[in-house]
């Protein structure tokens, strides 16, 4: 009888604290509550974060078919514009291309959708990058399960944007301008070309091309160029 006499009054005693817990926080939830009421919410919507999107099967299926690419910078066939970091050169993954007065000659110039493609990605990812573009376009691919691949074209150093995430632009638009990245490098345009169907912004320099392909011979391939490799990209090290 006094071992269940003592059981009793241990089992009331945690349900006498179980019940203090619990009004304490209900007490600070509603504190929470009303602290969060008497704020101002917040007009800028927040970007999401382009890192962790990748296009679903239905919306790659939905992109606009690209049947031709062209240089993003100067003429169709990059007149007036040299590569003075083509991709591959000191683990670069991608191409920067220039005005031919180099320095910051060819800051504010147009850069053009290279190819029709939809806008997936138009922001700020990180200080490194300034502005940046993201365009997906599904390309003809005989490779391919479904006879075409996704690819994305990457606009970056922009001094502005024009174009907002979830258009479809055609090829030859002004999506917007050479930039600096705020006064980071010297103005030239970051292209790059990737095979892939992941949205991110990543890294601009690695020891493997990982899912980039060489902007160039993309685009010689595609039609761009006029059959001519402008400051052609090396081969990789042991091809």
């Amino acid at each position: 009888m006094g071992e269940c006499a003592r059981e009793l009054k241990v089992e009331s005693w945690e349900l006498r604290v179980e019940s203090v817990l619990m009004r304490v926080l209900i007490f600070g939830l509603l504190i929470l509550m009303a602290v969060s009421g008497c704020r101002e919410v917040p007009t800028e919507v927040v970007p999401l974060d382009a890192a962790f999107l990748r296009l679903s099967p239905i919306e790659a299926a939905e992109l606009p078919l690209a049947t031709r690419f062209e240089m993003p910078m100067g003429g169709e066939n990059g007149a007036l514009v040299y590569n003075a970091q083509p991709f591959r050169v000191t683990r670069h993954l991608g191409d920067d291309w220039n005005g031919i007065g180099g320095w910051n000659s060819d800051k504010g110039d147009a850069v053009f959708a290279s190819g029709t493609g939809k806008v997936v990605y138009a922001g700020v990812p990180g200080p490194g990058w300034g502005n940046m573009v993201i365009l997906a376009h599904r390309v003809a691919d005989e490779g391919a399960v479904l006879g075409w691949s996704v690819y994305q074209t990457v606009y970056a150093h922009l001094e502005s944007m024009e174009v907002k995430s979830g258009e479809v632009v055609e090829r030859g638009k002004k999506i917007g301008t050479v930039g600096t990245a705020d006064g980071q490098y010297w103005a030239h345009l970051h292209f790059e070309v990737r095979r892939s169907d992941a949205v991110y912004p990543g890294v601009g320099y690695a020891d493997a091309p990982l899912d980039r392909v060489p902007p160039d011979a993309f685009i010689k391939a595609h039609g761009g160029l006029a059959g001519k490799i402008f400051a052609p990209a090396p081969m990789e090290v042991g091809e």
